[in-house]
């Protein structure tokens, strides 16, 4: 009796090494490339090193590419997925995680003084401290107006966007047309539109004094000693009209995708309009609004467009001071540790709202 041919399974094995060896050289010059690019955005490699740098950056592509061919059909299936991420990942390393990393160092810096270039890096963790203790008051009203302006953009672009997705018929695409026309004009051009139409002289002002609402209006804060313009109120107006078509497309996107039978099944059930509103549209609309809390809250907390043309020194937010320390104090260390903490105190938030609200239909 014959024994069996090894010839087979060692055949098989080095096949299996080879697809192995495929992913981890793949793999290998994916994190090789994204290192490169790294010491280069941060300019950790200057001069002559950062020409080597970018010489064995595309020697890492070339190789790539002459495994993917030289392997055959097999190994450019298992490389392919690398080949596809690399782009991609290249341009995040080089114009996220570089500045990202530059902004941390810069951060822990000291300025020798007002006028100079450039910051010595001496793991400067003060600036942290001056952060929180001359700017607490600005991260507070950031986040505040931010958080006002959601809810307001919830409870405003919820209901249409229900109107849009289900009571609209033929008119839905000219409605979704005027929800994005103010996107075809500049963010600050309507800002500085607001300003004029809540000025002293303006449309809105002399309405509310011709229909005698000054009373009410300032009993509710809205106005202060009969003036709209450079209150708190007209920041968190401007932030809640700038932003209210982020809130208004993802909410109508999960809405759409709701069949209106469902809700004739949930009223054959003897359930009543709301309750069926309740029970079958809101949950099935909860990642619309989750998507659009997102859009709207973490730009608004950053923005110091609205507070500087519809505000006055008392609502000033964490981005004009950010935007003062940078362009006008010349602190770029300080400016750096102040933007760091308030992309940290955003991810925490947005991570806690996470595990509340949940994104596994977030589709």
């Amino acid at each position: 009796m014959s024994e069996p041919d090894p010839t087979p399974w060692a055949e098989d094995t080095l096949t299996r090494r080879a697809q192995r060896g495929s992913e981890w050289f793949g793999l290998a010059t994916l994190l090789g490339a994204g290192a490169l690019i790294l010491a280069i955005g941060m300019r950790l490699v200057t001069g002559a090193l950062a020409a080597v740098a970018v010489v064995v950056l595309v020697g890492f592509v070339v190789a790539l590419i002459v495994a993917a061919v030289a392997g055959g059909l097999e190994a450019r299936r298992r490389l392919a997925p690398y080949g596809l991420l690399k782009p991609g990942t290249l341009f995040l390393v080089l114009f996220y995680l570089a500045p990202l990393f530059s902004l941390l160092r810069s951060s822990l810096s000291t300025l020798p003084s007002r006028f100079a270039v450039e910051a010595e890096f001496d793991w400067n963790f003060g600036n942290y401290g001056d952060a929180f203790s001359d700017f607490g008051a600005q991260f507070g009203r950031g986040f505040l107006y931010a958080g006002i302006a959601t809810v307001l953009c919830v409870l405003i672009g919820y209901p249409l966007a229900y109107v849009i997705a289900f009571r609209s018929g033929r008119w839905r695409n000219l409605l979704l047309g005027l929800v994005v026309v103010p996107f075809f004009t500049s963010y600050l051009i309507r800002t500085i539109a607001w300003s004029s139409l809540l000025a002293d002289a303006g449309p809105i002002a002399g309405s509310v004094r011709w229909l005698h609402l000054t009373g009410l209006l300032e009993a509710a804060q809205v106005m202060d000693n009969g003036r709209l313009i450079n209150t708190p109120a007209a920041v968190i107006g401007g932030l809640t009209y700038n932003f209210l078509p982020f809130m208004i497309l993802p909410i109508y996107v999960s809405l759409e995708k709701v069949s209106p039978a469902l809700v004739d099944a949930a009223q054959d059930l003897y359930s009543s309009g709301f309750r069926a509103f309740r029970k079958v549209v809101l949950p099935l609309s909860i990642p619309g609004v989750f998507a659009g809390t997102l859009l709207t809250f973490i730009p608004a907390a950053g923005d110091f467009v609205n507070a500087e043309y519809l505000g006055n020194p008392n609502t000033t937010m964490i981005g004009n001071s950010i935007q003062d320390q940078f362009l006008v104090q010349n602190n770029v260390p300080l400016a750096s540790a102040m933007s760091f903490v308030l992309m940290v105190i955003i991810t925490v938030a947005v991570l806690i709202y996470t595990t509340f609200l949940g994104t596994e239909e977030l589709t």
